[in-house]
Parts: C-alpha cells; sequence; structure tokens
C-alpha cells in the first residue's frame, strides 16, 4: 500500500536547492534511492495531543537536525481541545411521541479499503461542541449564513427560537454557521455535506473517484476565536499559572453541534414538513424536496429530532517544532515558514501535502547551508501543532514571541496544503509580495497540461485572470483559516500562502470533496488529484523561491506601490457600498474624502520611496538597512493596537476575515461591518456615527502608514 509514503515528491523525485549567481533554482531530480519521509505520515491518524502526532513531532525534530539546521526544538504548550466521549457516542435520532428512537444516525465512518485495521480513528465530530441531550422540531437554513437566517426570520417568518437547524456545509466557515444558529435562538445544529457541493457531476465516490462517499463526514472545530488562540488564555501563551476555567473559554459555542453524511442527511430531509424551499439556491444534490419546516409531515409530524453529544473539551499539550537557519548578516531579520502537521485522521492533503513541501525546503536549505553558503537573513522553519483545533500551536508561539517579532519579523509564508484542486495556481497574499510573486512564477515552468515549455505565471494568467484586471493573474485577499492568521492580522507581518486550487468557474463543488474525512488518505492524491507529482513540485518551487529571496535578496523584495493601487481599489469599493445608502449619507454627513486623501497621499509616499530606493548606495550597509526597514515596517504600520470592534485580536486596519465567513478576507472591514445591514439597525443616527469613526480610523491608519515611508529627517 502506497499511502504509507509521506510524499513530498516519493519514490519518484527529490527537490534540491540549486544555487548559481545567486538566484535559486529548484530543480526536478532522480530520486537517490533515499526516501526522507517515513510512513508515520499518512499511515496513522495524528490528530493533535495524541501520541502519534508527538512522534511525527520528533521525528520531524530529528529530521532537520541531520539536514543541517543549526537548531531544531520543540516548543510546547498547554491548550484546551476538545474529543469525543468514546464511551458515549455522538448520533442524531428521530424519535416518536412516545420518545421511541425510530432511527439514529450512523456512529463512524466506514473505512476506506486497506485502512480497516488501523485504530484510534476517532468517530466525527465537531471540536468544542457543548454537550447534551437536545429534542425539538427541525429546520433547514439551507448554509447558515446571516443571509439565510435573514430570509428565514425576516421574508418567510420562520422562528429557529428553540429549534434543532440542520445546515449543509459549504460558503462560509462551520463556526459561523453555528453562531449564526445560536443568534437565532436555536438550541442545538446539525451539519452535513450535500451532494451539491461535495459531489462533482460524473465522479464517483472514493474509492472509485473523488467523489465523497455518503457515509463520509466532514470533521472540524467549530470555534469563534477571533485569532485569540488558545481558548482558555486569550492574548497570551497558554504557558503560566492562570487561565479561563473550561467552560469559560473564549468562541465556544453554548449549544450542541454534530456532523452527519449526506446518506443520514436524505433520512431527515426527505421527511421534513413545512414551507417548501424559498428558490433553487436552497435545494441541493439530494432526493428531497428540501422543504424548511419546522417539523416533519404527514403521519410524522408529531416526531422530533434528537441531539446525543457528549464531546469533551480539556486541556492537553501539543508540540511544535521550530528550526533555526541562522542568516550571515542580518541575524535579526526573520523569514518564517510554517504550516502545520496535525491532522483529522490521515491527512492525506490537508496537511501532508503542505508538511511534505516544508520538509523538502527544509532539506534543501540545509544542503546548500552545508556545502558553505547561508542567508543574508534568518530563516525559521515550524512545523506547528493544533492547526485543526484553531490554529493553536501558531498563535501560542506568536504570542509567546510577540515582542521580537514585531521588531525583527521580514515576512511569514504559509505551508498548508500545496493542493485542494489540480486546476491552475492559488495566491492569497499583501499587496507587498504581489510583484516578487509575478516575477517568481515566470521563472518555473507550468506543470499544466497543454501548457509544456509555458511558465507557471502564463498558464495562472490564461487560467484565472485578475476580475478588476484581466492583464494579471488573480491574487486573493488573506481571511483565515491557517496558520498566518496571527501573523498577519494581529502582528503586521507581511504575508503569503501558494497553493494549487480547483478551476473557480466550472467547479461548484465546495473545497475538495473528502475534506476532514477518513477517506482523505495518500492513494486520493496519488490516483486523482496529483499522480506525477508534478502540482505539488511546482508549489515547492514557488514556496521555496519566495522564502530564498525574501532571505538572500539585499534589498527585501517588497514594493509598497501595488499596496497604493491595492488601497484604491478598497476604498473604491468600500465607497460603492455606502454609496447604496446615497441619502444618508447626506443626512448623516458621512464623508469618505479623508480615505481618499490618505489613499492618495499613500500612493505618492510609495512612488517617492521606490524612486529614492532606485538610487540608493548599494556598498553602504546602514543607507540599505533604513530602506529595509521602511520595508518591513509597512504592513506594520496598517495594525491598530486597539484592534476591530468586537475582534481585539484582528488588528489590521486594511485587511481581516470576513465577520460572516471566517475563511474570506474583507477589506476595510471596520467600515465594512459597521455598514453591513445597517438599515435594520434601530438608532440610525448611531449607526452612522459608527461608520464615520471606522472611516476616520481608515484614513489615519493609511496615512501614518505613508508617513513611515517618507525619507528619514
Amino acid at each position: 500500500m502506497l499511502s504509507y509514503i509521506y510524499f513530498c515528491f516519493l519514490h519518484t523525485a527529490n527537490i534540491l536547492l540549486c544555487w548559481a549567481k545567486k538566484k535559486v533554482q529548484l530543480t526536478y531530480l532522480k530520486a537517490s534511492g533515499k526516501i526522507l519521509c517515513s510512513d508515520s505520515f499518512t499511515k496513522l491518524p495524528h490528530l493533535a495531543g495524541t501520541e502519534q502526532n508527538l512522534l511525527l513531532a520528533k521525528k520531524i525534530q530529528g529530521q532537520w537536525k541531520e539536514f543541517g539546521l543549526d537548531s531544531a526544538e520543540l516548543v510546547n504548550y498547554d491548550v484546551l481541545l476538545s474529543y469525543p466521549n468514546e464511551k458515549q457516542p455522538n448520533y442524531i435520532s428521530v424519535i416518536d411521541d412516545q420518545g421511541n428512537e425510530v432511527f439514529n444516525t450512523s456512529l463512524f465512518e466506514p473505512p476506506p479499503q486497506g485502512y480497516e485495521n488501523i485504530t484510534d480513528i476517532l468517530p466525527p465530530y465537531n471540536a468544542f461542541s457543548a454537550q447534551g441531550v437536545p429534542e425539538a422540531d427541525l429546520v433547514y437554513v439551507n448554509y447558515g449564513r446571516t443571509e439565510d437566517f435573514f430570509k428565514l426570520e425576516r421574508e418567510m417568518g420562520i422562528n429557529c427560537t428553540g429549534k434543532i437547524v440542520i445546515a449543509r456545509y459549504g460558503k462560509i466557515f462551520r463556526g459561523n454557521k453555528v453562531k449564526n444558529a445560536i443568534l437565532a435562538g436555536a438550541q442545538g445544529i446539525i451539519l452535513y455535506s450535500d451532494p451539491a457541493d461535495y459531489c462533482a457531476p460524473g465522479v464517483d465516490a472514493y474509492p472509485g473517484g473523488w467523489n465523497l462517499p455518503g457515509g463520509g463526514v466532514q470533521r472540524g472545530n467549530v470555534l469563534n476565536l477571533n485569532g485569540a488562540g488558545d481558548p482558555l488564555t486569550p492574548g497570551y501563551p497558554a504557558k503560566g499559572e492562570y487561565r479561563f476555567c473550561t467552560n469559560e473559554g473564549v468562541g465556544i459555542p453554548k449549544i450542541p453541534v454534530h456532523p452527519i453524511g449526506y446518506h443520514d442527511a436524505e433520512v431527515l430531509l426527505r421527511a421534513m414538513g413545512g414551507l417548501a424551499a424559498p428558490d433553487s439556491s436552497w435545494k441541493g444534490g439530494l432526493s428531497v424536496p428540501y422543504n424548511i419546516g419546522p417539523g416533519f409531515t404527514g403521519n410524522s409530524s408529531t416526531r422530533k429530532v434528537r441531539m446525543h453529544v457528549q464531546t469533551s473539551n480539556k486541556i492537553t499539550r501539543i508540540y511544535n517544532v521550530i528550526g533555526i537557519l541562522r542568516g550571515a548578516l542580518e541575524p535579526d531579520r526573520y523569514i518564517i515558514l510554517g504550516g502545520h502537521r496535525d491532522s483529522w485522521v490521515f491527512g492525506g492533503i490537508d496537511p501532508t501535502t503542505g508538511a511534505a513541501v516544508l520538509q523538502e525546503i527544509v532539506r534543501s536549505f540545509g544542503k546548500m547551508k552545508m556545502e558553505g553558503w547561508r542567508p543574508r537573513r534568518t530563516i525559521i522553519f515550524a512545523s506547528w501543532d493544533a492547526e485543526e483545533f484553531g490554529l493553536l500551536g501558531s498563535t501560542e508561539w506568536a504570542e509567546e514571541n510577540s515582542k521580537v517579532l514585531q521588531e525583527r519579523a521580514v515576512a511569514y509564508i504559509n505551508t498548508d496544503s500545496s493542493i485542494e484542486g489540480n486546476y491552475t495556481l492559488r495566491v492569497d497574499c499583501t499587496p507587498l509580495l504581489y510583484k516578487l510573486v509575478y516575477n517568481l512564477t515566470k521563472e518555473i515552468l507550468s506543470p499544466d497540461e497543454g501548457y509544456e515549455n509555458k511558465s507557471l505565471y502564463e498558464s495562472w494568467l490564461e487560467k484565472d485572470p485578475a476580475p478588476e484586471n484581466n492583464t494579471y493573474p488573480r491574487i486573493n485577499k488573506l481571511g483565515s483559516g491557517s496558520d498566518f492568521e496571527a501573523y498577519f492580522q494581529r502582528l503586521g507581518i507581511a504575508s503569503g500562502r501558494a497553493r494549487y486550487t480547483k478551476n473557480r468557474k466550472a467547479d461548484k463543488f465546495s473545497n475538495y470533496p473528502v475534506y476532514h474525512t477518513v477517506y482523505e488518505t495518500f492513494e486520493l492524491v496519488e490516483k486523482f488529484y496529483d499522480p506525477t507529482f508534478k502540482k505539488q513540485l511546482t508549489i515547492a518551487q514557488l514556496r521555496g523561491k519566495l522564502v530564498y529571496e525574501l532571505a538572500d535578496s539585499q534589498v527585501i523584495p517588497f514594493d509598497s506601490r501595488d499596496y497604493g493601487e491595492a488601497l484604491k481599489g478598497y476604498s473604491n469599493r468600500i465607497y460603492k457600498l455606502a454609496k447604496k445608502h446615497e441619502e444618508q449619507l447626506k443626512l448623516y454627513k458621512v464623508s469618505f474624502d479623508p480615505l481618499f486623501s490618505a489613499v492618495v497621499n499613500f500612493s505618492k509616499a510609495a512612488a517617492a520611496f521606490h524612486r529614492r530606493l532606485e538610487q540608493v548606495d548599494k556598498k553602504d550597509p546602514v543607507a540599505v538597512r533604513i530602506m529595509n526597514d521602511q520595508l518591513m515596517l509597512t504592513e506594520r504600520a496598517f495594525t491598530d493596537p486597539l484592534g476591530l470592534p468586537g475582534r481585539k485580536f484582528y488588528r489590521h486596519v486594511i485587511f481581516a476575515p470576513s465577520s460572516h465567513n471566517k475563511y474570506a478576507g474583507e477589506s476595510f472591514p471596520g467600515i465594512y461591518d459597521a455598514m453591513f445591514d445597517i438599515e435594520s439597525k434601530a438608532d440610525q443616527r448611531e449607526a452612522w456615527e459608527e461608520v464615520k469613526r471606522q472611516i476616520s480610523i481608515a484614513a489615519f491608519t493609511v496615512q501614518a502608514a505613508a508617513e513611515t515611508l517618507k525619507e528619514v529627517a
């Protein structure tokens, strides 16, 4: 069985960084016969807090030392994790009017072929769910988005108070669905993966294809941390004696939550009564009417749903692996390359396709170091733990080292999953990195069929042009959902991520179908996603080049002019949203002019800065250092120490995860949140005063960032 191999580029190839003329090139070479990556990476489950994940951390630590890093240490934290009760399994039942359970959902996923004898596979659950056995009528709430609950309550007159709701996965982060259900008064929420969102047309279910089987269930945490890290020690590393009580943790839901597969969901939804779905967007791919409820129909109208959830939370030790390759000339300037290794089960795609890339880049840089090279700046490599439980390992380390990182960190590059599809490149990053990303993708050959001898940039541009300017490929805003969050959103460290993704226009399914299930195996990748491993190689090349250029270029390869252009687009967009309320803008004297003026000033300052940069004396180390410090601190200048309203750990004024979908990035989030659903707010004057306040904060921040780029007196 080939799933035993942790699959960087497996038995067929290795990556080496070959260095010539001070330009890094990653070359695809035939393997020497030595396979670095052991069978433990995808053969066995390695959930955070388990012995297997600790063994994996120790293995990575040992390998990093062998590769030649200056140091490789385990760093531990005691954080709150969440596990199902082995003696009282979680499930959903339908009960009749006598209280008898006439239908129960499955307790386990059927294991994939070849994995039947693997132990320690935890059954599907939603981490940090509240315990409970609520019993109530069932209401179908589509995706559980804010707008879905608005439609139910405001347009259809359906009250979810006291009900159990069922929502399909997709569109937004699952924790936002749970938060919306709580705000609507529900006493429990069931999540399921609908075939419309997790099955591609014409593709077989795994193992015959890459679609989700009917018994497959997506695991995942349902916290609403808003960047807090460990729920019991928000803002501080989980190493001290003081912490909140377990039931007082930040972001922990107060209602039971449980996920099920679509075969079980079909049984529940088929019997639903009440109003019909309001439109086709509420109908999925099951052979059911998608009635809303509340409750069931016909002879089943007296039946209710009962949830049995006994998930428990406990303080558990986790381990990051931190490796250091010390810089030769600027050892106090850090480039961080980090990604997580913990997985819900086998982690075939998430995270192993990213952990593999990290491992090979470490090996390549270690080889260069042993041949006499050192980077100009220090490179920190990190294998994070407990990402799946709310980005805990990376956030705790950021909290512990926040003062040093704010002074010294140049950039953070994330190395989570390197593939989530196989169609084209996807990049999310700060505008400071746009130019570097575009330049590096022009140096890498495209792995796509039909693009032989063309660059990655060319295939990316053709397949996914930017909607606002189709002469460039699309680059997305950073939201959250992976370990860059604390570094970018809280500390203001320039960050980026790159991976291969699906066809956003043609592929309507959400994420990849078997995401966070037992079916996310090595075979899934080898047979269906990346049989030649060329896509993963390409991502390794791009991530490796990014780290190399950031660590070894004399002048940090950031371009603040692209930030100016991005700010113009973001300010115009937020103004267009506000213009929908033109009468209120006039009535309450709301003006965006200060923001527009600050954006213009920033663009002018950025242009002037880069003109000076072109003329700087490269032989004068002090002059170069001054310019580099201004570049490094540009991102930091966009942070507000007070944070966003109600989300104090999100301090970036230009970017934040959407309040309504943690996965998505929002620009000028303070203004956006102040205007969201503003017409329904009781005190309109107060609501528009908050909009004015947020415009003022944004304008001040952009203007302050412009000042940091001006010539040093």
